[in-house]
């Protein structure tokens, strides 16, 4: 279960494209809080929560956003996860500003703190645990596993996207590695959720087969279907069991909603 809880909620979730709505159409605002249980089989193995809020970085004001994930019960006695990233990144334009990854999952630990600059498309990276300072080059539109959950949200191409389209775009995740992705948009569909029946839009990134997941299209999210444009539920086929992952709970939504039971 290595990563895969924050794979599955903050990798995933993605919409590569450097176009994103204006600051009044944005789906989300500062406040907005989400909260997930992540099922393995019969058991929940885990949670995670989503918050965004303004704040100002470097005299710029940026939205920030935090994103946990723990794994709760006897998972957590099998193999202990307290994951934080954190992404600051811009209003007006998506784009990452700063991102922090500090994870421990089951004895293994990362802390690394990046600074892009978009306009030499170079991102400098620090490892917090040994000191260790880098500088890589990445594509003009990257974005990191957080800035890119709002991107897939906040992009008004959405509202006209094709049965069968599939967007690509590019994300750092590690300290040296950039990844490609691609999502196919697959239709819309009602879904029971703990909030009643919800009007979804269905997509699925297309993964890397061999690793954690059982093959190419192993992923699957359900987005509702209004403005706010809010996952809710993803579930993912591994090569040993599933996991099912489903909003639990939530605040501050910008726009309107059903979601209340």
């Amino acid at each position: 279960m290595k990563r895969i809880i924050l794979y599955i909620l903050f990798l995933f979730p993605v919409f590569g494209t450097q176009v994103i709505a204006q600051d009044n159409d944005l789906p989300f605002k500062g406040g907005e809080w989400l909260k997930f249980k992540v099922k393995y089989g019969i058991f929940n193995a885990s949670e995670a929560t989503l918050l965004l809020k303004e704040a100002d970085y470097n005299g710029e004001k940026v939205f920030h956003s935090v994103g946990k994930g723990a794994t709760t019960g006897l998972a957590r006695v099998f193999f202990k996860v307290d994951d934080t990233y954190e992404s600051y990144f811009g209003i007006s334009d998506g784009k990452p500003r700063h991102f922090i990854r500090n994870i421990y999952e089951g004895g293994y630990t990362k802390h690394l703190k990046m600074d892009f600059n978009h306009d030499v498309n170079k991102v400098k990276i620090k490892n917090m645990e040994n000191g260790e300072l880098s500088e890589i080059s990445v594509p003009i539109h990257i974005q990191d596993v957080i800035s890119a959950f709002y991107q897939l949200r906040s992009n008004p191409k959405i509202s006209n996207i094709q049965k069968g389209e599939e967007i690509a775009m590019d994300l750092i995740f590690d300290d040296d590695e950039v990844f490609k992705f691609k999502l196919r948009y697959l239709g819309k569909e009602k879904i029971k959720t703990k909030f009643g029946t919800q009007n979804t839009m269905i997509f699925r990134p297309l993964v890397q087969d061999g690793r954690v997941f059982k093959e190419e299209e192993s992923i699957t999210m359900w987005i509702s279907d209004d403005k706010n444009r809010v996952p809710l539920r993803i579930k993912a086929t591994l090569r040993v069991g599933s996991l099912v992952a489903d909003l639990d709970s939530f605040n501050g939504l910008k726009h309107p909603h059903q979601l209340e039971k």
